[in-house]
């Protein structure tokens, strides 16, 4: 039986390869990484092949990011930088699930564990983006996700270097309305974004038998 396709944003943390783990079985996986390279070094793209090697994932996407979030620290107030990046990674991502035919995006979010994953900020940011969203770890106790990270062999690895909050702000928002939300994507040409980020030059596709 074929398996649906589902593209996981694969972060390098400890939630997200737990994420894919727990729905690998049911689901086709491809992965999604989003790297700030020049603004970082290689050290966490590196771990996320890594992962990809470790969890069997035989597609990766690698797309550089660090113009996209330069974006919105230059334009948008500064304390919806994790809000808005979500969304812009989420359209990225949504437009990649097309290209694959994937019907859903997995994600290692973990209620209220950052600004980012409050219930307001999640569905201030669920409602920009049309595809549905598998969230396996949403309600899990974090002991239990690294219980299970140590259990499957990615806790080791995902212990790396992170650099996500490397242009993030000291407060940020953590009640996303949806009307300021907007309001500050408006300050964003989000359709060039999409594009540019998913030129060739921007996107590197790592396969594996």
């Amino acid at each position: 039986m074929t398996k649906e396709k589902a593209i996981a944003l694969l972060s390098g943390g400890i939630d997200s390869p737990v994420a894919i783990h727990l729905l690998q079985e049911k689901y086709d996986i491809i992965a999604l990484h989003f790297h700030q390279i020049p603004l970082t070094d290689e050290k966490e793209r590196e771990k996320v092949r890594r992962l990809a090697i470790h969890l069997g994932l035989k597609k990766l996407y690698l797309v550089s990011f660090a113009d996209v979030l330069k974006n919105l620290v230059d334009k948008c107030d500064h304390r919806y930088y994790y809000v808005l990046g979500k969304i812009l990674m989420y359209k990225v991502a949504s437009k990649i699930a097309a290209k694959e035919g994937a019907n859903h995006l997995v994600t290692g979010e973990n209620l209220a564990q950052v600004s980012s994953q409050t219930l307001s900020s999640m569905h201030a940011i669920t409602m920009q983006i049309d595809i549905p969203f598998l969230r396996p770890v949403l309600c899990c106790d974090k002991q239990e996700i690294v219980d299970l990270a140590r259990e499957i062999g990615t806790y080791e690895i995902s212990c790396g270097p992170e650099m996500c909050s490397l242009l993030g702000p000291k407060n940020p928002i953590t009640k996303a309305r949806q009307y300021l939300v907007e309001r500050e994507l408006g300050k964003l040409d989000v359709e060039k974004l999409v594009e540019d980020s998913l030129d060739f030059e921007n996107v590197e596709i790592v396969q594996r038998e």
